[in-house]
């Protein structure tokens, strides 16, 4: 009798634990909305930069530019309360920025690299007709850089989401912002009645 109970409550505890993903298939269409939860998702991400993307290429400053413009893809602040990746985010930007081929861009995050082969390239391991050196970089045009704000609102079994992401590209130059857009996403929920 009490080996049955403690197999029994060793069964209702296995049974009560939090359950492992152990199956999975690959989604073949990455585009096909996903809301599975009340979170910033991949289908807001892919909504929100295609829109501020296909502004951005309309703009004027690219649209008609005689030359590619060079442009640094900067910082975008997280002003939600959720932990979002915004570097994946201003990743895509400049991917399907790049993607259109009026944009040229300058890698910030390169910086550092580059500056570690000049002095390996200086250090005579190399030789002297294919050495690059400091100087001859190009500059910046434009920065793009942004925000993303969230405003939550709760009341019984409904919640309602609203994201807000605002993009703006900044002549180096002048320090205009030459263009500004943003997108808007709202998603509404419903909360589930669990029956015992």
């Amino acid at each position: 009798m009490k080996r049955l109970a403690v197999s029994l409550l060793c069964l209702f505890l296995v049974n009560c634990g939090p359950k492992a993903f152990v199956k999975g298939t690959y989604d073949q269409d990455v585009n096909r909305e996903n809301l599975l939860n009340d979170s910033w998702s991949e289908t807001d991400m892919q909504k929100a930069v295609a829109d501020l993307v296909n502004s951005l290429m309309s703009h004027p400053s690219i649209a008609t530019a005689k030359r590619p413009p060079v442009v640094m893809v900067t910082q975008l602040q997280n002003k939600t309360s959720e932990h979002i990746d915004t570097q994946s985010i201003m990743d895509m930007v400049r991917v399907d920025l790049m993607k259109g081929g009026k944009v040229a861009f300058i890698d910030k995050e390169a910086r550092g690299d580059i500056s570690e082969e000049y002095n390996y390239q200086n250090s005579g391991m190399v030789a002297e007709e294919s050495k690059k050196g400091p100087g001859g970089q190009t500059g910046a045009d434009f920065i793009i850089n942004g925000r993303l704000d969230s405003i939550v609102q709760e009341v019984g079994k409904d919640k309602t989401v609203y994201y807000k992401l605002v993009l703006n590209m900044t002549n180096l130059k002048s320090g205009v912002i030459s263009w500004s857009d943003q997108k808007q996403i709202r998603k509404q929920f419903r909360k589930k009645t669990i029956g015992l």
